[in-house]
């Protein structure tokens, strides 16, 4: 009856939309939220400090994933999920033109966050529940593209649509109150296609014997996370996990800020669309090779021999943007090649990242133990970025690129110790 419930649910019909639906909110609240509140005329501190707050789901999604897993079906989580992010985008788009804009819509942005944070614990666990082994190995490229399609979407097309609408009508407030009610209509287009694509029956969950009470669940939970942090070697590890990532934590809250300001502050001054594009369209183009390219080196050379020239492709890309701000380039196409290139490191050095996660979750426990690393990785991108805007409002964009690049050079350090550690074998394709 197992196999029989996995060949007919038919996941053509709801795997491409359910992570387009996982990645198009994570975009907006990460990255189109910062654009937005450039546009309205928030300072680099302000956008850089409130932003990075909304990473706070993600950091502490391995506590209440257990939760999901027990009551109701995922099916109903994701529903449900997918309702309140529909009603949170409509509530952002009518509180934009307000007088209390700011709080109101930051509030708005942490319940889309929680929604996000819960709708991805649901949507994959459905999605493993769902298919076999087979199958699940069949749709992880397809799912992978349909969630940088909603990347696209997000920092792409729907930048691009506000800034042209803002040009057109001479209104901010008016072009970033249409995106948004745009995202509503999305998604209660996907939650009621979802209402009807999903499968009702999920096998692993229904069956209510197997399933463990919330006590139970947390206990196993406080065992794990005992367990994770009794680790042979955690304080390197969670040193690696804090800063490999530390330049970047803080590149990604002040690059587009730094693209869209004007010149007499230091910025580019290009438009909003344009802006749209090159991260958008080219970025994600490039971040998404740059992933291949970096599996593919893991697979034929292992991690402990790729992770160094991975740890240095990320990081030194960062001094484009510095030599951007200090000579005030103007050429779009040299602006876009600089961001291709960045992004191209930055996907080839992040597999390297996952990795490592992967193996120092390695043991009994491992999917809790990987959750956890993943919380701490989005610790170790929220702190630093919560200081990034204040850091570059004291000493300007060229320094703040600068210091950015002093910043990876923890991150490069702890990959090359990491070294001792990894065997020469891991990761590599037998």
């Amino acid at each position: 009856m197992k196999q029989q419930q996995h060949t007919t649910n038919k996941p053509w019909k709801w795997v491409p939309s359910l992570y387009f639906a996982e990645g198009l909110p994570y975009v907006i609240v990460m990255v189109v939220a910062t654009i937005m509140y450039k546009n309205l005329g928030l300072s680099n501190r302000d956008i850089a400090l409130y932003t990075s707050w909304l990473y706070l789901p993600w950091v502490i999604k391995p506590i209440w994933s257990p939760i999901v897993d027990i009551l109701f079906t995922k099916k109903k989580w994701i529903i449900v999920t997918q309702t309140i992010l529909c009603i949170a985008f409509a509530t952002v788009a009518f509180l934009i033109p307000t007088p209390f804009y700011l709080q109101a819509t930051l509030a708005a942005f942490w319940i889309m966050a929680f929604a996000s944070a819960t709708h991805d614990i649901a949507a994959d666990g459905f999605y493993i529940a769902m298919l076999n082994e087979g199958e699940q190995s069949f749709f992880i490229g397809i799912r992978n593209t349909f969630y940088r399609i909603a990347s696209i979407t997000g920092q792409g097309l729907l930048v691009m649509i506000a800034g042209k609408i803002a040009s057109t009508t001479q209104s901010i407030p008016l072009s970033w109150s249409i995106v948004f009610l745009i995202v509503s209509a999305i998604f209660l287009t996907l939650m009621l296609w979802h209402l009807y694509a999903l499968p009702n029956y999920e096998h692993d969950t229904n069956n209510t014997h197997e399933r463990k009470n919330i006590q139970q669940v947390f206990n196993d939970l406080g065992n794990t996370f005992v367990t994770f942090f009794c680790k042979k070697n955690i304080l390197f590890i969670l040193f690696f996990i804090l800063t490999y990532r530390l330049g970047e934590a803080q590149l990604g809250k002040i690059a587009q800020p730094f693209m869209l300001d004007n010149v007499e502050k230091g910025g580019l001054a290009i438009s909003t669309e344009l802006v749209g594009f090159l991260y958008g369209t080219i970025g994600v183009v490039a971040l998404l090779v740059g992933g291949i390219l970096g599996g593919w080196a893991i697979s034929q050379w292992g991690l402990r021999k790729s992770i160094i020239p991975m740890a240095l492709a990320m990081n030194i890309p960062d001094l484009l943007y510095f030599l951007l701000a200090q000579y005030g380039v103007a050429s779009s196409w040299l602006i876009g090649t600089c961001v291709a290139v960045e992004q191209l490191g930055y996907g080839f050095g992040y597999t390297a990242f996952s990795m490592y996660l992967i193996f120092v979750s390695e043991g009994e426990h491992k999917t809790a133990h990987y959750s956890f690393g993943t919380g701490l990785m989005a610790l170790g991108m929220m702190l630093p970025g919560m200081a990034a805007g204040w850091i570059e409002e004291q000493i300007g964009y060229a320094m703040f690129f600068l210091w950015v690049c002093v910043c990876t050079i923890p991150g490069i350090l702890a990959a090359a110790f990491s070294t001792k550690s990894i065997p020469t074998t891991f990761g590599k394709t037998k």
